[in-house]
């Protein structure tokens, strides 16, 4: 689908991504069309599934969630369906806010947040430490963020 999208498509995508909160008279003025076919094209966009929804960004450290690690998990592949199950067990937490299955290393990286370290040791030991699927964890803490882009990397020209 994305090589059939022009560059007005291309513009709504990336002033989206900057700001999902824009008026659709808004975001008509920005791209140069009129408000109905902008709105027409953003629909389009959501239909095809390649906007999939809108978020608001919410600051965890405002919320008191100040520790953020990578966790590298390696299975025990002997486990009968370990990845299945696994991947379950890892959907049930809530602290896991991101998860991929990976080369190198090890099997998958896990995004965690959580409130103060006592809290993330709680959750290391009494929870993913006990999935039974779980050879090997590697920590990883954060201590600031470099960068966060909201866009994604393409050619919006």
């Amino acid at each position: 689908m994305a090589d059939k999208l022009d560059k007005i498509d291309l513009k709504i995508l990336q002033i989206l991504q900057e700001n999902s909160k824009i008026t659709n008279l808004e975001l008509s003025k920005k791209i140069g069309l009129s408000p109905a076919p902008t709105l027409e094209r953003v629909k389009k966009l959501e239909n095809v599934d390649i906007i999939q929804s809108y978020h608001a960004k919410v600051n965890g450290e405002k919320l008191g969630l100040n520790v953020r690690t990578f966790v590298l998990v390696s299975l025990a592949w002997s486990k009968e369906k370990a990845l299945e199950n696994f991947i379950e067990k890892v959907n049930k937490i809530p602290e896991i806010v991101e998860g991929y299955i990976i080369t190198g290393d090890g099997d998958f990286l896990l995004k965690i947040v959580t409130k103060d370290i006592p809290t993330y040791e709680q959750l290391l030991f009494k929870k993913l430490s006990q999935i039974e699927e779980v050879e090997r964890l590697k920590t990883f803490m954060t201590l600031s963020k470099i960068k966060k882009s909201k866009v994604l990397p393409f050619e919006y020209e």
